[in-house]
């Protein structure tokens, strides 16, 4: 009660956010549904239906990671003084976002059952009964408890990880406490807080081995596996797992790569805006590089994708479209929602340069100076990884 409650005076960002939220768990039911209502439909080819489940899974995983960005973003979920004295200690603000997350994809899941019941002919009274009766397998009973269960997924996941990414995040882990030698004088060394991440070897590792495997694999065609919803061709193995590693590859290293625009832009001689744009740049990589490098992986995927199916006489269906548009939406909704999340955070120490006399214009070109930055690394990687990455394929 006290999450709905929270939820209805929100601000109307936050508010927008969460229906964002619910629109994407419901696009991820209804392809949860189609799959079933598939299997159910055609007991004779129970092997089609575990590949068509498994292509739901990037979906699922783009709208969970959504839904996490958007739970650490909540006004209502951060610690202010007073609350731990009525009983809203980190811990439980941590349940009330998982709370508050889970009734707003427990509503998307909800609105997919009743918009596929609706389109099956099941549900009537509506404009457009039955009105895809043939592409959801309306002649075959829906099995309830496997709906239900599939529904849930969304919901339990996006609670249960943004439960787990509060509590990590706010509350302090304990320290053991250390008996200082006196006859011994130690410094204090805190932890450089611009240290650089550790992934960007690990993804160009990665990045470059999902381009061999598939360089290699693409020559004989390799083995069908997994084929996209809509299609009757299958994607070769050996493709498929290099596209798996490449774009795993720049999720890893988008960190890295982040840090490593805030070190070039303080190279040589920087000034004020310059420095400051690059520090905070460095601050900021884990933050922003990590859903940067996501969304540089999707955009490389669809590119490799369109060389594979996009060429062909028949265009993917409108399920593999759905999962498409679900998987770009989210990770560039996450992208964005991340870069909100920084803005809030720097935002005291912007109001304390202003004080100090800063102009506001540096402060806006600092910013557009970081967009550039990363602009400028990030597009011609993505570019780059999509042409090596198409070129087995239109070869």
């Amino acid at each position: 009660m006290l999450a709905l409650r929270l939820a209805r005076g929100s601000h109307p960002l936050v508010l927008l956010r969460r229906l964002l939220v619910a629109a994407a768990s419901a696009g991820v039911g209804f392809l949860l549904l189609c799959t079933l209502s598939h299997a159910a439909a055609h007991p004779e080819h129970a092997d089609a239906a575990v590949p068509r489940l498994l292509w739901c899974l990037v979906p699922l995983a783009a709208t969970v990671q959504f839904a996490v960005a958007v739970t650490r973003t909540d006004p209502s979920t951060r610690p202010r003084s007073g609350l731990s004295a009525v009983g809203l200690g980190p811990v439980r603000l941590a349940v009330l976002g998982a709370v508050s997350t889970a009734v707003s994809c427990t509503l998307g899941s909800a609105l997919a059952l009743l918009f596929f019941l609706h389109l099956r002919g099941d549900l009537s009274g509506l404009p457009f009964d039955g009105a895809a009766a043939g592409l959801l397998d309306a002649g075959a009973p829906l099995p309830l408890a496997a709906a239900l269960v599939l529904l849930a997924l969304v919901p339990v996941s996006a609670a249960g990880l943004s439960a787990y990414a509060l509590r990590a995040e706010r509350v302090p882990a304990p320290v053991s406490p250390k008996v200082p030698d006196p006859d011994v004088l130690t410094e204090p060394e805190p932890p450089d807080p611009a240290a650089p991440p550790a992934g960007l070897p690990w993804g160009v590792a990665l990045a470059s081995a999902g381009l061999a495997i598939e360089a290699y694999m693409a020559r004989g065609g390799g083995r069908g596996l997994l084929p996209l919803p809509g299609r009757t061709e299958a994607t070769p193995a050996g493709v498929l797992a290099g596209w798996t590693l490449a774009a795993l590859g720049l999720a890893v290293a988008g960190p890295g790569l982040a840090h490593l625009c805030g070190r070039l832009l303080q190279a040589v001689r920087p000034g004020a805006v310059r420095l400051l744009a690059g520090r905070v740049l460095m601050d900021e990589a884990r933050r922003i590089g990590r859903p940067l490098g996501v969304v540089c992986a999707v955009l490389a995927t669809a590119v490799a994708g369109y060389a594979l199916y996009g060429a062909g006489s028949r265009p993917p269906g409108p399920l593999a479209a759905l999962g498409g548009v679900l998987v770009l939406g989210c990770t560039t909704a996450t992208l964005l929602t991340s870069a909100l999340e920084a803005r809030q955070d720097r935002a005291r120490t912007a109001r304390a340069l202003l004080r100090l006399g800063a102009p506001a214009s540096a402060l806006r070109a600092a910013t557009a100076l970081r967009a550039t930055a990363l602009l400028l690394v990030f597009a011609p990687l993505t570019w780059l990884v999509a042409e090596l990455a198409a070129l087995p394929l239109a070869a």
